[in-house]
This record gives structure tokens, sequence and C-alpha cells, in this order.
């Protein structure tokens, strides 16, 4: 399974991140919850600072491009295999400097692909 972290998890059900977190979870993959706000996800607390987590797979990507740099250096500093751009975090600055470190991006939705069995 694909130890994935969701950054900019929430505890609010309304969520994208939120049900992927569950999703996740369900479909048995280790999930990390990173946001800005404490709370649980899926069982989980949600971290708020910037754990160094270690043989990360996934990162899928629920924060804007406009509040993505400040978490750039995180993200690319994690050696993830890949990053998901979920519908609405496209970047395309943020894909070249995770292609330049040899990280796969993919714009697409990680319910999609958990869905169709593609993640």
């Amino acid at each position: 399974m694909k130890k994935t972290l969701v950054l900019g998890a929430s505890d609010n059900p309304a969520r994208y991140s939120y049900r992927a977190a569950h999703m996740l979870k369900n479909h048995g993959h280790e999930v990390v919850p990173v946001g800005i706000r404490k709370g649980q996800v899926a069982g989980l607390d949600i971290h708020t600072d910037r754990p160094q987590e270690t043989d990360i797979d996934t990162v899928t990507l629920y924060v804007g491009p406009q509040n993505q740099p400040t978490w750039y250096d995180y993200i690319l500093d994690l050696q993830p295999k890949r990053i998901l751009f979920n519908p609405g975090t496209e970047n395309p600055e943020l894909e070249r400097l995770a292609q330049q470190r040899g990280i796969q991006t993919e714009e697409a939705c990680t319910l999609v692909l958990l869905s169709i069995g593609q993640y």
C-alpha cells in the first residue's frame, strides 16, 4: 500500500481532503494528514506542523496554487515518488520543480483514482 500525505487535510466532511483521507484509509493506505487547523480525520490527528515523514509514496494536494509556495521545500524534501495535483491545485511551477528532482507529477483526482482502482 502507498503511504500518502494529504496536504490540506480537514475535519470538515464537506471537504474533498476529508473524503480522500477516509477513502485512502478504507483502501488500506497509510494516511498522514497535514493541515492548518487541528482536528481529526479518518481517526487520525491532523498535523499542523510539518512532520518529517519517510517513505512517502504520494503527496496528494488539497491546497490551492496561491498557497503552495510556502509548502514547496517541505513537499520536495519529503522526496515522495509522486505528487497528485487534485482539481484546482494544478501548479506548473511546482510540477517543474518536482520533475527536476525526479518526482512524478500527475494532475488527477485522488477520489476518482481510488474508485477506478488506478491509485
